[in-house]
Parts: structure tokens; C-alpha cells; sequence
């Protein structure tokens, strides 16, 4: 299957769908994201923005979700931040806190107040 995420505003995800691989692929046998995007707007009667996306993070870093924001300098799909104190990671664009997570087998829980990890009594 190919995953395609729609964007709204401000290359916001607004929805992520799968279509067949075969859809995609042109005479060569060589995958063409524009295919996707014709069959798509094409189906939905649409003309949308789409960017494919993948599970494993072979295309554009992240798999897209609804809330993801589309970075087209970066060509990546970047998470909503969860704090305001976390970091990008430019290798990755993914968020992280500004203080590693202990390296433990407990659980924690980001404090962002006290900027510190909190363990989880159960």
C-alpha cells in the first residue's frame, strides 16, 4: 500500500489515506508520487495537495498523522510540538525534551513546569 496525507493550511495533515501500490507506479515499474496525487483528486473530485508518506520513515522522515505539519524545506512530516520547552531534532524531526529521559526501566512523565522527568508511582 502507498499512504498519501492531505494538506490543509499551513500544510497542516488533514486526513491520510492508503491506495494500491499498482496505482503509483508508472510503465518502468519506477513509484511516481504524482500518479497518487492525479488518482486521488481525481477520485475525490478534488484538487488537494497530497504528499506520500510512509510507515517506516523511508519518505519524508515521519509517517504523516492528522495535526502533522508538512515542512517543505525540511521534505518531512514534523509532529505537534507537546511542549513548549522541547527541542527539534533536525536529524530526525522529531521533538525532544531539553533533559534526557533517565535511562531506566521505570516510567516517567514529562514535568514541563519543573523542565524535569517525574516518575510514575502505580
Amino acid at each position: 500500500m502507498a499512504y498519501f496525507a492531505k494538506l490543509g493550511t499551513g500544510n497542516i495533515v488533514e486526513q491520510v489515506i492508503s491506495i494500491n501500490n499498482a496505482i503509483i507506479t508508472d510503465s518502468n515499474g519506477v513509484e511516481q508520487e504524482q500518479l497518487g496525487n492525479d488518482f486521488i483528486n481525481k477520485l475525490y473530485n478534488t484538487r488537494d495537495v497530497w504528499k506520500q508518506t510512509s510507515y517506516n520513515g523511508n519518505i519524508r522522515k515521519n509517517y504523516a498523522g492528522v495535526g502533522y505539519k508538512y515542512d517543505q524545506t525540511r521534505d518531512a512530516f514534523i509532529p505537534p510540538k507537546p511542549y513548549n520547552s522541547w527541542i527539534l531534532n533536525e536529524t530526525t524531526c522529531l521533538w525532544e525534551a531539553p533533559v534526557a529521559l533517565p535511562d531506566t526501566e521505570n516510567r516517567y512523565r514529562w514535568n514541563e513546569e519543573n523542565q524535569t522527568w517525574d516518575l510514575i508511582n502505580e
